[in-house]
């Protein structure tokens, strides 16, 4: 029997980088927040994302979504308003070499150059797990941020 051909580098690479891509949300639910007469009503969506690389932490996102025509339409940039809660939903296995500093969930918030990201860092002197939401644009970055902490410790 012939042993299997090894996979060409690039299609290794390609497999490894889909591998390291962060979180996908599930969208948990949406609240109108302004009704409007043409196109989609403005709204505040919730969305729920698991740590890719730290099991037993799941993160929740609220973000404003622009409504009327453009939003409807896809071409609205929503504004840079969002909440972020992080909690342990079951054991927490830290895996043996954790980055200080690592994206793990983004999303665009406008047609062009604008994303919402959630970046983990690691705070080894309070053994705390620390997630921070920002707004990102290309050219120059947005203060708007949110912060949530989940301790490490035992799971009963």
């Amino acid at each position: 029997m012939r042993s299997p051909l090894p996979l060409p580098l690039p299609f290794t690479l390609l497999c490894a980088a889909f591998m390291a891509l962060p979180a996908q949300a599930e969208q948990v639910g949406c609240v109108t927040t302004a009704w409007k007469l043409i196109g989609a009503n403005h709204k505040v969506c919730v969305e729920a994302f698991h740590d890719p690389k730290v099991p037993g932490i799941t993160c929740h996102v609220s973000q404003a979504r622009t409504g009327g025509v453009s939003g409807s339409l896809g071409l609205a940039q929503d504004p840079s308003q969002f909440s972020l809660a992080c909690r342990q939903t079951g054991p927490i296995q830290l895996p043996a070499k954790l980055p200080e500093n690592e994206t793990i969930f983004t999303e665009d918030t406008s047609v062009l150059f604008k994303e919402t990201r959630v970046v983990r860092m690691w705070d080894k002197t309070n053994q705390t797990l620390v997630y921070v939401a920002i707004s990102r644009k290309l050219i120059d970055g947005a203060p708007a941020n949110s912060i949530s902490t989940v301790p490490v410790m035992g799971w009963r």
